[in-house]
Order: structure tokens, then sequence, then C-alpha cells
């Protein structure tokens, strides 16, 4: 899975003014994440509202995307859930052929223990006909996906190549990418975090500040990949603040009010999310005109 090395971006979903798709919207986002060097690009992941799109919705995101990226970049799709069986039949009836990987989130509000995570992904990958990339992310499911789960997940199925590590905790990502396999992919799902994650032996990220500054934080976690440490800090330093303004009001509508800003696409979001506040809308618009 070399080709999941690097960084690849969780697009979101543009919407128009009237909350449909916006569709030159969401090319414009895929071709200025391709153009500014970005490894691989990651369809229906949370950060694109997956959740408040119809079945119809999602085909149509499918269908621009792989359409706008005309085989240029490896592409992953999320299909995860706190239903296991459903996520296993969206995963046999959905046209799979586009893509280089499926990233599953580990199972919401249901709060199962360790086992029943590692039962659910057991039967995920039983089924996969795909590689599958593990995401934890406690500050959205309830429940920690421990490293000793994650590392018999790992150790027993073939099909489980990686996990995007979102915990934000450096403590447990050392534990991941010290226990498990050498080809297990540990890839950070914390924007803040990352270059430490790639420095301790990581493999890049699925970021969400990347796609608003694809050129610069690219640069930095290829440079960390080359253990160029000082150039990558300096970089990490230089794009910290906007990380910290984009998840300050929750995710995606930080990262939309990014690409207002650059003029690709508005920053529409769908109820129960709301829009940024005047105050964080100008401290983002400051740090964009001045960086």
């Amino acid at each position: 899975m070399k080709e999941l090395i690097g960084t690849g971006v969780a697009l979101i979903t543009p919407f128009k003014s009237d909350f449909s798709v916006d569709v030159e919207g969401l090319k414009k986002v895929v071709n200025f994440n391709i153009e500014n060097g970005i490894d691989y690009l990651v369809v229906l992941g949370t950060t694109a509202e997956s959740a408040t799109l119809s079945k119809e919705e999602k085909q149509l995101v499918i269908d621009t995307i792989v359409s706008a990226n005309n085989g240029r970049l490896p592409l992953v799709l999320g299909i995860g859930g706190n239903n296991t069986q459903e996520v296993i039949s969206e995963m046999e009836t959905r046209d799979l052929s586009p893509f280089t990987a499926i990233l599953s989130v580990s199972p919401f509000y249901n709060k199962p223990t360790q086992e029943g995570i590692y039962q659910h992904f057991a039967a995920i990958a039983k089924a996969a006909s795909l590689p599958i990339i593990l995401y934890n992310v406690p500050g959205r499911t309830a429940s920690n996906m421990l490293p000793e789960t994650v590392i018999r997940l790992a150790n027993d199925f073939e099909k489980i190549v990686g996990i995007k590590e979102a915990a934000g905790d450096i403590v447990q990502a050392v534990k991941l990418i010290s226990g498990c396999p050498k080809d297990f992919l540990v890839i950070s799902g914390d924007d803040m975090i990352t270059l430490p994650m790639i420095l301790a032996g990581g493999a890049g990220v699925i970021s969400v500040i990347g796609e608003g500054f694809p050129k610069e934080f690219s640069k930095m976690v290829k440079l960390g990949l080359e253990r160029k440490v000082d150039e990558a800090y300096e970089i990490h330093y230089k794009i910290a603040p906007a990380i910290d303004y984009i998840f300050a009001e929750g995710n995606p509508a930080g990262i939309k009010t990014v690409f207002k800003k650059l003029d690709i696409c508005g920053d529409t979001v769908r109820l129960p999310l709301v829009g940024v506040s005047d105050g964080l809308r100008s401290k983002i618009d400051a740090f964009i005109s001045s960086f």
C-alpha cells in the first residue's frame, strides 16, 4: 500500500446556498488538491458530512470525484458505521472499482467493548474485496480503539492494512507504530500531531487542513518522511494556527470557511452543523491573507 504513504485529504462536500450538492465546487476542490501535491483523496469521510447525505447524493459525490480525478490519484472510500451488517452490505453492493482501499470508522454510539470492536472489523475484513483502513476517532465515536485491539486485527487479517489514528494521543500512536507489523500503515488523523507521528515511524496523514493548504502541508509531510526535521517543523509552526482555527467551532465548518476565502466554493454546511462565527471567520481570513 505504498500509494497511501504521504498526504491524503478528507474531502469536503460543498453545498450551494439551497443546501444541494455543489458539483462544480467539488470539482474545483479536487483539482486544487491534485494540482498542489496531495498524494491521495478520501471520499465520503466524516469531513464530507456523509451523515447528512442521501444515498443518491453519496453516489453523486462519488461520481463527481471519480470523474474529476480521472485516474490521477488513488482514491479511498469511507464505508463505516455502527451496524456491522449494513457496512458489509454497502461494501458488497457498491461499485468499488475506482478505489484503492476502504476507510471504516470504529462503531459509534453503541459503545462496544474492545471485543465488540474486534468482531465488527473481523466480520468486515472477511467480507471485504478491498484493503481496509481502520479509523479510530474517540472524540466522535465515544469509544477508543485500543492499541492491543488494533495490533490484534493487524496480525489476524491481511485485508486490514492500516489505521487512521485520530485519538490525538502521541503515546497511543507510538504504541501502534511499535506494535503493529512493519508494513502496517499508521496514518495520522490529527493534523496537529501529524509531524511527530511521521517522525516516530508513521506513514503520513489523512488531513483536513491539508485540503485547504495542500502545497504547504504535503511538503511538510514529505520533508518529515525524508527526516528533514528542521525544515518540516518550520512549515508545521507556520500552519499550526490555522489548524486551531479550523477545528475551533467544528469540522467541516472551519475548512469550508477557508475554501470560501480562497474562492473555491461556498461555506454552507447542513444542520445540525452551522457556519463559523464572525469572529472566527475574521481570524481565518486574516491568516490566509498573511500566509
